[in-house]
């Protein structure tokens, strides 16, 4: 991560929330560029453990997570929270512009 400079952040951040009124929508909006671009499923590392990001969602409290599974066990984690694998998947460059506008 980290490889977008700040104007390309804010330019992708732009894009996803131009028509977006409030935090909500553009969270929203941007939610929708994850799941249009970013390549699943891809395994990373949590607390040691491997695990396969198998999609994206979004909380009742408007939480953008990522689905991740290990065998028959499910668990949500917060997608600011996620340890990304190197290199990162494709379109991975979302989730950095989520995590700049979240700030």
């Amino acid at each position: 991560m980290g490889t977008l400079g700040r104007a390309e952040r804010e330019a992708m951040i732009e894009e996803a929330t131009v028509d977006a009124y409030g935090e909500d929508e553009q969270r929203n909006g941007l939610f929708t560029m994850l799941e249009q671009y970013l390549d699943l499923p891809f395994t990373t590392t949590v607390l040691g453990v491997e695990v396969t990001v198998r999609g994206v969602g979004l909380t009742p409290e408007g939480r953008v997570v990522a689905l991740c599974s290990r065998g028959r066990v499910r668990q949500s984690i917060g997608i600011l929270d996620l340890p990304l694998p190197i290199p990162a998947p494709d379109g991975a460059e979302w989730i950095e512009a989520y995590r700049h506008w979240a700030g």
